[in-house]
């Protein structure tokens, strides 16, 4: 079945061609992560993009782990990553290790060796990258080269059997060492490992590499198209020549894409083990990571990133996308599902001393102005508030609209206050205000003869709960933190991307968030309740501002 309503691109187009050759009848795609760490956005695209044409064209789409890495991997990323591809709102046809293939590789590796298109060498590492040449220079023969195949395979089975040291031998294709292409002068395919598998325990010693791994695990699963980034554009001659010179049961075609790179962060994974190892972040689910956990505690939602990625698209160039299309996809879905509330960051505490003491009014206030659907929530409005420090200034200039001595503002769904007096401490700070209410405006009626243009949010002092509010920005200052090579990338971390409020205070319908909710605290951004938020222990992290305030800086 042709996907008809979803956006095009060159994947797609080749994939319609080939359905309509009656190339295959099923379209087959993997999503294949290595174990070894968290995923960030950029696997994201590849999610999006290999599980989604299995969902549009009726096909299959296989999750498997590359685990040929015993010293990297771990059980906890592949529940990490199980986890992360479920979030995004997919689910896979099956779950694959590229060890369940530990036997059929090791048959195409002897396979090979028979053939006399492999052999066992035993240069160091550091010889083998002297011998392999330069981009410019070819390499030249190993003197190990010439190894029979019978004394290859002899060897390789001592390999197999434990009776040599990790690094004492490799396994390497036989292709050809003055070919321009890299990566066919002889790679490595398999190497020695003396490490425990956290699948298959100590049954093997030897492991095979990436590239000899990838296609002819995609050809054990019958993949058709195998989805790769551009970085693995060169090694596609690498896997089609394993593919057409072993017994691999099919040939699936390898097609690249641009992988998504974006700016204020970095989307190495050496970069990212590294924040997290020095404590610059706190966890690879710290809200500042461009991983996808760090994502959802922020309070991402999936269809944003989804949403994101297809914006983006799927492109053959390399790019930079900005950090802005990503917030502005959040605030995007956002506008249209988060409840309105009312919350103060930075409370300054307001007396209304003509309203009576033990008085309250009762306020239902539209959850949703613009959707009545979305019903409504009771607010208390009495004496005493609380409001934003930054809604007041003693001395204000003409065109600010908010609080300050002698002045008005309406408070939001309330009546208008008038500032009377200015209370501070023994050092000049502003502690409390002492204000009086038109009781005319009750019921939001306009004040009769006069102009208030500033409304501004509070919240009952006696009617709200505490919590702290997490500010986070973006992690780097720079767009590209890795421009200056002679400089370490963490000299661009902002100091200001997270900043941490303790006492700030907040509508008493926050104390119980539904689960998984988010909600626009009116004026000030989208907030989300932090994982270890709690009874008692009420904790909100910012998922992003209203507006692009990075873009007014810029600008």
């Amino acid at each position: 079945m042709l996907a008809t309503t979803k956006p095009t691109n060159f994947i797609r187009q080749i994939i319609d061609q080939d359905l309509s050759a009656g190339k295959h009848d099923v379209i087959v795609t993997r999503f294949p992560p290595e174990p070894n760490g968290y995923l960030h956005i950029g696997h994201a695209k590849s999610i999006w993009l290999n599980f989604g044409i299995a969902d549009d064209y009726n096909g299959k789409c296989t999750l498997r782990f590359d685990d040929t890495n015993p010293v990297k991997e771990q059980a906890e990323f592949v529940t990490a990553i199980e986890q992360d591809v479920r979030w995004l709102g997919y689910q896979w046809e099956r779950t694959a290790h590229a060890s369940d293939y530990f036997d059929q590789l090791h048959g195409f590796a002897v396979e090979l060796i028979e053939k006399g298109l492999a052999y066992v060498d035993s240069l160091t590492a550091e010889k083998i990258r002297e011998y392999r040449g330069t981009l410019t220079e070819p390499g030249k023969d190993s003197p190990y080269r010439s190894r029979s195949s019978d004394e290859n395979r002899e060897m390789f089975a001592k390999m197999r059997a434990g009776e040599f040291a990790d690094g004492e031998h490799v396994l390497r294709a036989k292709i050809d060492m003055a070919s321009p292409n890299i990566n066919l002068r002889d790679p490595v395919i398999y190497r020695i490992r003396h490490h425990h598998h956290q699948r298959t325990d100590n049954a093997w010693c030897i492991y095979p590499m990436y590239d000899f791994t990838h296609g002819l695990s995609d050809a054990i699963e019958g993949v058709t198209h195998s989805l790769c980034t551009l970085e693995f554009e060169d090694h596609r001659a690498l896997y089609d020549w394993l593919l057409d010179n072993t017994s691999a049961p099919c040939h699936p075609q390898q097609i690249e894409f641009s992988r998504l790179n974006l700016n204020y962060t970095v989307m190495s994974k050496r970069m990212l083990t590294q924040l997290v190892e020095n404590g610059n972040v706190q966890g690879w689910d710290d809200p500042r990571m461009p991983t996808i956990c760090g994502l959802r505690r922020r309070g991402f939602t999936p269809a944003s990133v989804r949403n994101f990625i297809a914006t983006v698209g799927i492109t053959k160039r390399d790019n930079v996308i900005e950090m802005g299309v990503l917030e502005n996809s959040i605030r995007e879905d956002l506008e249209l599902i988060a409840p309105r509330v009312m919350a103060v960051l930075r409370p300054l505490k307001v007396v209304i001393e003509n309203y009576p003491e033990g008085e309250y009014e009762q306020i239902e206030a539209p959850n949703y102005p613009r959707d009545a659907s979305m019903g409504t929530r009771t607010i208390t409005l009495g004496r005493e508030i609380y409001i934003e420090q930054d809604d007041f200034m003693e001395h204000p200039p003409d065109k600010f609209f908010r609080l300050g001595p002698g002045r008005e503002v309406r408070l939001r769904y309330g009546f208008v206050i008038r500032c009377t007096e200015v209370i501070k401490n023994q050092s000049g700070e502003v502690m409390e205000l002492r204000c009086q209410y038109d009781p005319d405006t009750r019921r939001g009626r306009p004040p009769e003869g006069r102009k208030v243009k500033g409304i501004i949010h509070w919240v009952s002092a006696n009617h709200c709960v505490e919590a702290e509010v997490r500010l986070y920005d973006r992690l780097f200052s720079e767009a590209n933190p890795q421009a200056d090579k002679g400089r370490d990338f963490k000299q661009a971390l902002n100091p200001g991307s997270l900043n941490i409020l303790s006492h700030s205070k907040l509508e008493a319908s926050l104390a119980s968030p539904e689960p998984d909710a988010r909600y626009q605290f009116e004026r000030l951004g989208y907030f989300y309740a932090d994982k270890n938020s709690g009874a008692g222990n009420l904790i909100y992290n910012r998922i992003v501002t209203l507006r692009d305030t990075w873009a007014r800086i810029a600008g």
